[in-house]
C-alpha cells in the first residue's frame, strides 16, 4: 500500500470503529441480561452519542452545525437507524453475539432486493446471485438445533431491512456535512426515546456497575461514530465496505471472551457464506462506482 493511499489513513479508523461497535453491542447485551429495559439501553446509546458528537460537530462547523439541506431525509434516515438498533439489541437478549452480528449484516442483500423500487436500479444477475447466497447463509444459521433458531431472530431481519433503508437514504444527503448527519443520527434517537423513559425505567435493576456500563455505552457509541465518520472523510465508502465484515470476527471474539459463546462448525459455515455474499456485493459496487467515475 503506497504512502498516499486513502486506506492507509482511513482503515485503522474504520477497524477501530468496528471494534467500538462490537464492544458497544457486548455492553448492551450485558445490560439486557441484567434485566434493564430495552428502551432504556437504546436511549443510553443515543444520548451518549449525542453528548459526545454535538461538541465535536459544533467545533468543526460552528454554531450552524445543525443546519441541513435535507431535513426530512435526515429525520427518516435517523429513524431507520433507531429501529435497526431496537431490533438488534432486542435480539441480543436471546441470541449469541456472533451469529446475530452475521445476520444483521444482510443489509447489502436487502439493498439489492429493494433497489428496483426505491432507487430505480435493476440489479444484474451477479448481484442477485450474491444476494441469494447471503440468504443461503442465513438458512444454514437457522437450521434446526441451531442456537439462532429463536423467534427473536426475526428482529434481526428487521434490523437488516432498516439498515438497508438507512444506507439508501444516506445516498440522498449530498451537500450535508458528515458531522451534521452524525448529529442528527444521535438527536432523533434521543428525542424519540426520552419521553418513554418514565414508563420503562426499573430502578431495582440499577447498581453502580450498571451505571458504569451505561456510561460506557455512550462513550463507545460516540467514539465509534466519530471514528467511522473520520474514516469516510479519508476514503470512499466503496473502498471501506469490504472491511465491514471484520466486525463479525470481533463479535466472535467478544462472544467467546465475554459470554463463553462460540459458534459451531455449521454456524461458522453459514457466517462464512454471508460474509462471502457481502464481499461479492461490495466488490461489484466498487466496480460500478469506478466505472461511473470513468464515464465522461
Amino acid at each position: 500500500m503506497s504512502a498516499d493511499h486513502p486506506l492507509r489513513r482511513a482503515l485503522p479508523l474504520f477497524l477501530g470503529a468496528g471494534l467500538c461497535f462490537t464492544a458497544l453491542d457486548s455492553t448492551a447485551k450485558l445490560l439486557l441480561m441484567r434485566d434493564h429495559a430495552l428502551l432504556v439501553v437504546v436511549w443510553a446509546r443515543y444520548a451518549g452519542q449525542m453528548a459526545a458528537v454535538t461538541p465535536y460537530a459544533r467545533h468543526r462547523l460552528g454554531p450552524d452545525f445543525w443546519r441541513t439541506k435535507h431535513l426530512k431525509v435526515q429525520l427518516l434516515r435517523s429513524s431507520m437507524l433507531v429501529l435497526a438498533t431496537l431490533g438488534f439489541f432486542g435480539a441480543l437478549r436471546y441470541l449469541p453475539l456472533a451469529e446475530a452480528s452475521a445476520i444483521s449484516n444482510l443489509a447489502p442483500v436487502f439493498i439489492v432486493l429493494l433497489s428496483p423500487w426505491l432507487l430505480g436500479e435493476r440489479p444484474g444477475r451477479a448481484r442477485l446471485a450474491a444476494a441469494l447466497a447471503g440468504f443461503a447463509g442465513v438458512v444454514i444459521l437457522l437450521r434446526p438445533g441451531s442456537s439462532v433458531l429463536h423467534p427473536a431472530a426475526l428482529l434481526l431481519f428487521v434490523t437488516a431491512i432498516t439498515n438497508a433503508l438507512y444506507g439508501m437514504l444516506t445516498r440522498k444527503l449530498g451537500g450535508d456535512s458528515p458531522h451534521t448527519t452524525l448529529f442528527y443520527s444521535a438527536l432523533v434517537g434521543t428525542v424519540l426515546l426520552t419521553p418513554l423513559l418514565p414508563f420503562v425505567l426499573v430502578t431495582s435493576a440499577w447498581s453502580w456497575q450498571s451505571a458504569g456500563l451505561f456510561a460506557l455505552l455512550g462513550v463507545l457509541a460516540g467514539l465509534g461514530h466519530s471514528m467511522v465518520t473520520r474514516a469516510f472523510l479519508r476514503a470512499p465508502a466503496s473502498m471501506l465496505a469490504p472491511f465491514t465484515y471484520v466486525q463479525i470476527l470481533w463479535a466472535t471474539l467478544f462472544g467467546y471472551l465475554v459470554f463463553g459463546q462460540l459458534p459451531d462448525g455449521a454456524s461458522f459455515a453459514g457466517m462464512a457464506v454471508i460474509v462471502a455474499s457481502g464481499l461479492a456485493l461490495a466488490w461489484q459496487e466498487g466496480r460500478r462506482t469506478r466505472a461511473a467515475v470513468r464515464v465522461p
